[in-house]
């Protein structure tokens, strides 16, 4: 009976642990969201060109690592102080370079390094059990990024290996799409703006491998021009 006591003890112990861990490693997140928001949109603007407002977004989210840096250990952070030292120094010293690279003018530079920034972020929500939709959207890109290529290549050379190629590329991402899809909580889920992005980048997903099977170059770069702005929209307003 002792023994029997002392292992639902043990479970109750555990159970709680495993609670406290979730309940940091959710706090961190919440504590991080302001960031990425603007690490987000800094990406969008250094996509599109605009470097001051790029700039703007990315002074911000400096002065707001710096604020986790001070308090580091004080932060509910879901893993070893060790791994919140790592993730904060990289992610700073990552952030200068993109701020630097912006201030040269350099958006390829400044998109890699604030790119890196968001994903040791999302790997780290995956590690820590707290992978969403925003994590799914995330992933989008480099699914879209193999579609670019095989379908940049079809168009250059609409063969048919090049064809199924894009094809292929297409189901991938499609496959994607809906996996986020079904990520989506139902207030998300149900909103407009989700609703046109996701089900217009499914329907597009469909039809450039549709265009791509009836040797239709011109269609196939309508399809990968609209599967590009869905991809991007929907990262910068659900990644």
């Amino acid at each position: 009976m002792r023994c029997i006591i002392a292992l639902l003890t043990l479970l109750a112990c555990s159970t709680l642990a495993l609670g406290a861990e979730s309940d940091g490693a959710k706090d961190f997140a919440s504590a991080m969201e302001p960031i990425m928001a603007n690490l987000r949109t800094a990406a969008s603007y250094t996509r599109t060109g605009n470097i001051a407002l790029a700039q703007m977004e990315t002074e911000e989210a400096v002065t707001a690592w710096k604020r986790l840096e001070t308090n580091a250990s004080s932060l509910p952070f879901p893993q070893t102080p060790a791994t919140l030292t790592e993730f904060l120094s990289q992610g700073s010293q990552r952030l200068g370079a993109a701020a630097h690279a912006l201030d040269s003018g350099d958006n390829v530079s400044a998109g890699r390094d604030l790119h890196l920034i968001r994903q040791s972020f999302h790997q780290l929500r995956r590690q820590s059990g707290l992978y969403d939709l925003g994590d799914c959207v995330f992933e989008i890109a480099p699914a879209m990024e193999k579609l670019r290529v095989a379908a940049s290549s079809y168009g250059e050379q609409p063969a048919p290996a090049h064809a199924e190629d894009t094809v292929a590329a297409a189901s991938a991402l499609r496959d994607r799409l809906q996996r986020c899809n079904d990520w989506a909580r139902a207030d998300v889920a149900e909103r407009n703006e989700f609703r046109r992005l996701i089900d217009g980048a499914i329907a597009s997903s469909s039809e450039i491998a549709h265009a791509a099977m009836a040797g239709d170059g011109p269609l196939v770069h309508r399809y990968l021009i609209e599967l590009q702005s869905y991809a991007q929209l929907l990262d910068f307003r659900f990644g």
